[in-house]
C-alpha cells in the first residue's frame, strides 16, 4: 500500500479495508513501518520499535473492530508483557513488564497490531516531551517546537502519518496538550471509565486515565468503546455507561448546547492573543451552528487548584523514585534533576497538608457541578500559547546549579519552599494552565483542532463536560469536524 492511500484513511477506514479483503494486516504494517523509517529520524516519536513482534502478529488471524490496524502504545503505564515500560527513565529502560496492562490487552483483543512504544517525558511529569534518556520529540508542524506532553511521542507519530491513532494517557492534560499542539483530536475520559488494571485500581486518585490521540473523532469514539467494553473487577468504581455505544453517540446531532467560555489563565499568567483568538473563533463557529455561547466563570480558585495538583504530582514522584530505587537498586543518577527536585517538594509536604489538598478536590467538584448546572460545557484555550520551542522550558541554569548543590547537601526540600522555586513552577505551568481542572475533578474533556495560527501552527481549544458527558463531547466534536475538517491537513515533513 502506498503512503498516500494509507494516510487518507483513519483507523476505522483501514479496518474496513482489511475486513473487505482489499488489503492485509501485513500490508498495512509495512506501510506504517515504512512511514516511520522515513520520518521518525526527524520527529523521534518511537523509542522502542517492535517490528518482529508486530510482523508475527500480522501474520496471525485477527479479529475485532480494529483487526489489522497498525498501532503504537505510549511508553508510560501501557505495559506490554515481556518488554520494558521505560517511562522516560534510565532505571526502567531494561526492566520487562510481567503482563499486559488492561488497556493494552483490550487493544490487542480489538485486533490492533502494536509495532512500537512512543516517547514520553520522565514519568509523564511535563507538558513537553524532552526526556534526557531518549532525547526530545519534535512537532511535525515545526521541528523546532514541542509536540506537547506527556503523550508527545504518540501525538507526533499520528500527526506525522505513522499511524492514524495511538495510545495516550492524561494526568494533567497529557492527551489534550499534545492534541492541541499537533492538530489532532484528543478526548480525556472521565474518572473511573477506563480500567487501570491489573497493577492499579486507579492512577493518581483517578486523576490520570488512559485514552488515545487521533486524527478523527470516530476513531476516538470507537476506541473508547473498546476500552470500556466491560468494567474492571479490580477497579474502585462500577462506571455508569450510556445505553448506546460511543461510536453511535458521536454520530448523533449534539442538539442546542449552552456553552460558557473563558480565556483568562487560571494562574494569572499571560495568555497569547492567538490562544484567545482560537477560543473566540470557536465561539463564533458554535454560534453559527446554533449553540448558545457566552463568557462565563467557573467560580473555582484555579490557582489554588494548580498547587493542589502539584501537591499530588510531587508526592507521587517522591514515591515513584523511592520505589524504583528499592526495586532496581538504581542510583540517584538514574533520575533527572527536575524529577529529584519535584520529588523533594513532595517529601517536605506534611501528611495533613496533603490530606487538606485532597479534601479540596471535593470543593472543586461541587463548584464545577454548579457551573454545569448552568452550562452544558466549558470552553477554554487548550494551550495558553502556541507550542513552545524545544528547550524553552528547561530549568534555568542558576536554579539547576542551586538544585544540584541542594541535593548534594540534603537541602533540596527547603529549596522547594523558596520564591525562586515557585516562580520556576509557574513558568512551566504557564503555557498549559487550563487542563488540570478536568483531571482534579474527574470530568471528561477534549481538545479540538479548530484553529491555526497565521504561521500555520495548530492551536486547539478545550471543552470540559459534566460527569458522564463523553457522548455529548463526541457529538459536538463530530459536528465541528464536519463543519471544519482537519484530518486531511498534513505537516510538511
Amino acid at each position: 500500500m502506498e503512503y498516500a492511500e494509507y494516510r487518507a484513511r483513519d483507523a476505522v477506514g483501514l479496518a474496513a479495508l482489511v475486513t473487505a479483503g482489499e488489503t492485509t494486516p501485513a500490508e498495512l504494517l509495512d506501510a506504517a513501518i515504512a512511514r516511520a523509517e522515513a520520518v521518525d529520524p526527524q520527529v523521534n516519536a518511537i523509542v522502542r520499535p517492535m517490528h518482529d513482534l508486530a510482523r508475527a502478529r500480522a501474520a496471525e488471524p485477527l479479529t475485532g473492530p480494529f483487526a489489522g490496524v497498525p498501532f503504537l502504545v505510549k511508553d508510560l503505564s501501557q505495559d506490554y508483557a515481556g518488554l520494558p515500560t521505560g517511562s522516560g527513565n534510565r532505571a526502567l529502560r531494561d526492566v520487562p513488564a510481567a503482563e499486559h496492562a488492561e488497556v493494552v490487552r483490550r487493544w490487542l483483543d480489538a485486533g490492533l497490531v502494536v509495532f512500537g512504544k512512543t516517547n514520553t517525558p520522565e514519568f509523564g511529569a511535563k507538558g513537553i516531551t524532552e526526556p534526557e534518556v531518549n532525547g526530545p520529540t519534535r512537532n511535525p508542524w515545526d521541528l523546532d517546537r514541542t509536540p506537547g506532553g506527556s503523550s508527545g511521542g504518540s501525538a507526533a507519530a499520528v500527526a506525522a502519518g505513522i499511524v492514524p491513532v495511538a495510545g495516550a494517557n492524561d494526568g494533567g492534560g497529557s492527551i489534550r496538550i499534545p492534541a492541541a499542539c499537533c492538530g489532532l483530536f484528543g478526548l480525556k475520559p472521565g474518572r473511573g471509565l477506563v480500567p487501570a488494571g491489573p497493577s492499579y485500581a486507579e492512577h493518581l486518585h483517578g486523576a490520570a486515565v488512559d485514552g488515545v490521540v487521533s486524527r478523527s473523532v470516530r476513531d476516538s469514539a470507537a476506541m473508547l468503546d473498546v476500552l470500556t467494553a466491560s468494567p474492571d473487577p479490580g477497579g474502585p468504581y462500577l462506571p455508569a455507561k450510556p445505553d448506546l455505544p460511543y461510536a453511535e453517540l458521536a454520530r448523533r446531532a449534539p442538539g442546542r448546547l449552552r456553552i460558557g467560555f473563558a480565556t483568562d489563565s487560571p494562574l494569572g499568567t499571560d495568555v497569547d492573543p492567538q490562544a484567545v483568538a482560537a477560543v473566540e473563533d470557536a465561539a463564533e463557529l458554535l454560534e453559527a451552528l446554533g449553540h448558545d455561547v457566552e463568557p462565563a466563570k467557573t467560580g473555582i480558585d484555579e490557582r489554588r487548584l494548580a498547587f493542589d495538583f502539584l501537591a499530588m504530582w510531587s508526592t507521587q514522584l517522591a514515591y515513584t523514585v523511592d520505589e524504583i530505587r528499592r526495586a532496581t537498586g538504581a542510583s540517584r543518577k538514574a533520575f533527572e534533576l527536575d524529577t529529584h527536585l519535584v520529588a523533594a517538594a513532595g517529601r517536605v509536604q506534611s501528611a495533613p497538608a496533603y490530606f487538606a489538598a485532597h479534601e479540596r478536590w471535593n470543593t472543586y467538584n461541587r463548584q464545577l457541578a454548579a457551573f454545569h448546572s448552568r452550562y452544558d460545557l466549558l470552553l477554554t484555550p487548550a494551550l495558553a500559547r502556541p507550542p513552545v520551542r524545544i528547550g524553552e522550558l528547561d530549568t534555568p541554569a542558576p536554579l539547576r546549579a542551586i538544585g544540584k548543590a541542594a541535593l548534594a547537601l540534603g537541602l533540596a526540600g527547603p529549596l522547594t519552599k523558596t520564591k525562586q522555586w515557585r516562580e520556576a513552577v509557574i513558568a512551566n505551568l504557564a503555557p498549559v494552565p487550563f487542563t488540570q481542572l478536568a483531571n482534579i475533578t474527574g470530568r471528561p474533556a477534549m481538545s479540538v483542532p479548530t484553529y491555526r495560527t497565521p504561521g500555520g501552527l495548530p492551536l486547539g481549544v478545550q471543552f470540559v463536560g459534566p460527569l458522564g458527558g463523553e457522548g455529548d463531547l463526541l457529538a459536538l466534536a463530530a459536528q465541528l469536524e464536519a463543519e471544519r475538517p482537519w484530518a486531511h491537513l498534513e505537516p510538511p515533513l
